[in-house]
């Protein structure tokens, strides 16, 4: 029966190919869609892990999400004196801000930093930060060193470019100084977003808490929840359309193969074996589209401007789902390969 399978295959080799083809590029996207739910949490590691910080104080109402709370900047003081604490330094991150360039407007979050202090990027291209009126910018918002950009009122000349430090689902990031920081979005008031820590200090102001580094990041991801929940629930309709794919071949291939059922069975073949045929076409099919998938994948993640980063686990669970996919698929056949009768061998 094997040889027979093969055989089918290699004669219908066009059909097979399409849907090969077809259910590779819709599991490319699931993929891709997977990988921009890693690319959130990729994301918030390299931007706020990036920072250098072990710990973060931060307001208790905050929930661990910085950029939710302010604090008076004469915290970090108290802080950095406190025993366990090896270096505090503030930060503060305003989240959702516009900056122009020229005619462009460009969606992006403002973080003030210290200049050497935790939090000050190691520059991709240009020079690190120095003093006021100066920016650092993620090269995701397309621009070059000595470009002159506004954020609300304030003018800056970009010194340096970074690679990577984005936040909610792709928006480029600019570092400052912490005091352009607090005149673009604080008033001018002497207030911060968190303080980066090494070290744990032992005890906090009335009001703060300290967060891990681990469950910052965890909970700025939380905050985009239902954007998640949304691109995982097309990733599964993405492997919906690639079974339909393959279940419309499989469906086509089983009317033309009606009458080679019936002489089959004549020769003593069982529905089971017949169906168990079909079935291992389905699962092949998928398997060759899944591998597709996984390579074409690669040359697709320009789609979209948000970072893609597929986890190694869904490339492990790629062949099982192909396989389910293929199982599922062959069962529209299931009615043609009953219905098969020996005596139309002979018709």
């Amino acid at each position: 029966m094997l040889e027979v399978t093969l055989a089918d295959l290699w004669y219908r080799w066009r059909q097979f190919l399409i849907a090969v083809l077809g259910a590779g590029v819709v599991m490319a996207l699931a993929l891709l869609l997977a990988g921009l739910v890693g690319g959130i949490t990729a994301e918030a590691q390299n931007t706020l892990g990036g920072v250098g910080a072990d710990h973060w104080v931060l307001t208790t109402d905050s929930g661990g999400r910085i950029g939710l709370g302010v604090l008076p900047e004469t915290d970090v003081a108290v802080i950095a004196h406190t025993p366990g604490v090896i270096r505090a330094d503030p930060v503060a991150l305003l989240l959702g801000d516009i900056m122009q360039s020229g005619d462009r407007s460009i969606n992006m979050n403002v973080m003030g930093v210290v200049p050497g202090g935790l939090g000050d990027p190691t520059v991709l291209s240009g020079q690190p930060l120095a003093g006021p009126g100066q920016a650092v910018v993620d090269s995701s918002a397309g621009l070059r060193v000595g470009s002159h950009v506004r954020i609300g009122s304030v003018g800056f000349r970009v010194v340096g470019l970074v690679r990577g430090r984005t936040l909610l689902a792709g928006e480029p990031l600019v570092y400052t100084t912490l005091s352009d920081a607090q005149v673009v979005g604080l008033g001018g008031h002497p207030y911060i977003s968190g303080i980066a820590l090494t070290g744990t200090p032992a005890t906090v102001p009335t009001g703060l808490r300290v967060f891990t580094t681990a469950v910052v990041e965890q909970r700025t991801v939380s905050g985009l929840s239902g954007a998640v929940a949304s691109i995982n629930s097309t990733k599964v309709l993405m492997y919906l359309v690639a079974a339909i794919i393959i279940a419309a071949l499989m469906y086509v291939s089983a009317l033309q193969r009606v009458r080679d059922f019936a002489v089959l069975k004549a020769l003593g073949s069982s529905t089971l074996t017949l169906f168990g045929s079909l079935a291992l076409q389905a699962v092949m099919v998928s398997l060759l589209a899944a591998a597709f998938a996984a390579v074409a994948c690669n040359f697709m993640d320009g789609l979209f401007q948000q970072q893609v980063s597929i986890p190694p686990d869904t490339f492990v669970a790629l062949p099982v789902v192909a396989v389910v996919v293929g199982l599922l698929s062959s069962l529209v056949a299931l009615r043609q390969v009953t219905g098969a009768d020996p005596a139309a061998a002979f018709g």
